[in-house]
C-alpha cells in the first residue's frame, strides 16, 4: 500500500534529522512503500512479496506529484531469488525513469533477497539492532558414507546426468561438488 506522508512521520527521530539537511518537511511528500514478507511468487494457495504484488504501489509512489524521493521500509527474511531480482530492477528502473531518489528502511530484517531489495536504494537506514545483509545461499547437510560402509548398506543411484545426484549424502563429499556449489552461491 503507497501513503503519501510528510518525512516528519518517519518513526526513527536519528533518520528524520539526516533526511531533514536534504528535504524540507514543510513541502516535501515522500510516498512510502511497505515491502514486508517473505518473498515468492504467489499461488491460489500461497501469499508472497512478489513483482505483480508491488508494482502497482512501485508505480503510484513514484508517479506521486511533487515526490522528492521515494521510501522504502522493507522486513524481509528473502525467499525467491528471481523476485527479488525483479523488484530491485524494477525500482532502479522507476527510480532512473522518474529522477527520485530511493531511501530504504529497514525494520526487523533485510536478510538475503530482503537485503537485495534494500540495495535498490540509494541510501539504507537500519536500527542497530535489525538484521540486514546476507544475500546468498546457505547449503548444509549430513555425510554418511562412513556409518553406510559401516553398517554394509550399499547405496545406488542412477541418474539421467552427470550432476543429478550431487552433494549425495551418502558418498565422500566431492571437492569438485563443493567447488561449483561455491560458484553458485
Amino acid at each position: 500500500m503507497v501513503k503519501k506522508t510528510l518525512i516528519n512521520a518517519i518513526p526513527h527521530k536519528g533518520l528524520r534529522e539526516r533526511l531533514l539537511d536534504r528535504i524540507d518537511p514543510d513541502v516535501s511528500v515522500v510516498p512510502v512503500v511497505r515491502l514486508t514478507g517473505v518473498i515468492a511468487s504467489s499461488g491460489p494457495l500461497r501469499d508472497g512479496l512478489n513483482l505483480s504484488g508491488v508494482a502497482g504501489d512501485l508505480d503510484a509512489a513514484f508517479k506521486t506529484r511533487d515526490a522528492k524521493a521515494v521510501a522504502l521500509v522493507i522486513n524481509s527474511p528473502g525467499g525467491s531469488p528471481v523476485q527479488s531480482s525483479l523488484i530491485f530492477k524494477r525500482i532502479r528502473a522507476l527510480a532512473e525513469e522518474h529522477e527520485l531518489p530511493v531511501l530504504a528502511f529497514v525494520e526487523d530484517v533485510a536478510a538475503s533477497g530482503g537485503y537485495m531489495i534494500a540495495c535498490a536504494a540509494d541510501e539504507i537506514f537500519a536500527d542497530e539492532h535489525s538484521v540486514v545483509g546476507s544475500i546468498g545461499v546457505v547449503s548444509a547437510g549430513f555425510g554418511f558414507s562412513k556409518l553406510i560402509e559401516k553398517l554394509g548398506v550399499e547405496r545406488r543411484v542412477h541418474t539421467a546426468g552427470e550432476s543429478k545426484a550431487m552433494l549425495d549424502p551418502f558418498k565422500p563429499e566431492d571437492p569438485e561438488e563443493v567447488e561449483r556449489l561455491e560458484a553458485l552461491q
